[in-house]
């Protein structure tokens, strides 16, 4: 690793209470609310959170640039779809949001299912998904590294475009890092070309690792002109003061989600993308795999990074993170419900041991 890892937790945006088997309360997405999360976030160590993306949920620029504006620190890991947006519009928007908040923000670019008619949008094939993202991030980086830039392009153009504000390189950080996830053919050839950051969902240590071999392969074979891709993991983690504590939880919260009284868990209704699918494909092997990863969530509804959690005490879990990170892992987005007292008891037990 170049740099030390860090650690983003989730701001669960969603006009639904109860998203994922949180509390369900009357004011669960108000900006008081979730300005609360972001605050204790920075209070107990998190450099910031994911904020998730799709039609019929709050929008996520317009909350990551409130949250910012109550915060002093935090670091919205801000999920974006092209379509939704046009990289000219969005590499603005972000390149303002990045100056006005000292280089807090991040980028997450999703190409995964959506109600892409509800707002105009349109897309074929899977391969024509991934070759417009692939134009999405190759524009996008241009326009925060580049002046007057002219692009044409199967999906998107620009010509004589130059962003105002500029992005400020910041030591090593050139712009806002685009995370990107995917486990198809497509996406890992995206990734190892335009990511700066590929995300994994919590798949065991060999499948990890191979997938960072491939990834590395790819990044070759393709003539990758950025620096070297870096890889994050987004996995739920279930830490209680004792081994035997966090394994009576996660079992009591798997037996509400076979009953159907865990809450909404399943955010994967639109179709199943090949990452998820070899997600649930692990409940097959059974329901405990590497030292603590628990994959019985699949079997109920249990939809990306709540399919499969890591389950313990904080050493236990840390020992699995550390693990993770030997692979090269460097980036780590961790949540579990609720997420408010999770995210303090993590930020006291879990990242301390992590530093």
């Amino acid at each position: 690793m170049t740099h030390p890892s860090d650690f983003l937790w989730y701001i669960p945006n969603d006009v639904k209470a109860g998203h994922r088997g949180d509390a369900a309360g009357p004011d669960h997405n108000s900006l008081d609310t979730l300005t609360a999360q972001a605050k204790a976030m920075e209070d107990h160590g998190w450099k910031g959170a994911l904020i998730g993306t799709g039609w019929g949920r709050p929008d996520t620029f317009t909350l990551a640039t409130a949250l910012i504006a109550r915060t002093e620190t935090f670091e919205p890991l801000i999920a974006v779809r092209p379509g939704y947006w046009k990289p000219a519009n969005f590499a603005a928007s972000c390149a303002t949001l990045d100056q006005l908040s000292g280089g807090r923000v991040r980028v997450n670019v999703v190409s995964g299912p959506d109600a892409l008619a509800a707002y105009g949008d349109h897309e074929g094939d899977q391969a024509q998904r991934y070759a417009r993202t692939k134009e999405f991030m190759r524009v996008t980086r241009r326009l925060w590294t580049e002046e007057d830039v002219t692009f044409s392009g199967d999906y998107f153009e620009v010509t004589g475009s130059t962003v105002a504000p500029r992005i400020d390189v910041r030591g090593e950080r050139l712009h806002p890092k685009l995370y990107f996830g995917g486990a198809s053919e497509a996406a890992e050839r995206v990734a190892a070309t335009e990511a700066d950051v590929q995300l994994f969902w919590g798949e065991p240590l060999d499948g990890v690792r191979q997938r960072i071999d491939r990834l590395k392969s790819l990044s070759t074979a393709l003539d990758r002109d950025l620096p070297p891709l870096e890889f994050g993991l987004r996995i739920t983690t279930l830490v209680r003061d004792t081994t035997e504590q966090a394994w009576a939880d996660a079992e009591s919260k798997v037996a509400k989600m076979a009953q159907g009284t865990a809450g909404s868990w399943q955010d994967h209704r639109h179709g199943v993308a090949v990452g998820q699918q070899r997600l649930l494909d692990l409940a097959r092997q059974g329901d405990v795999l590497d030292d603590n990863l628990y994959t019985a969530p699949a079997k109920f509804g249990g939809g990306g990074a709540a399919t499969t959690w890591l389950v313990g005490s904080a050493e236990d879990v840390a020992r699995s993170l550390r693990k993770y990170e030997a692979l090269g892992v460097s980036y780590f987005v961790l949540s579990d419900t609720p997420y408010m007292t999770e995210l303090k008891r993590q930020g006291s037990q879990l990242l301390p041991l992590l530093a």
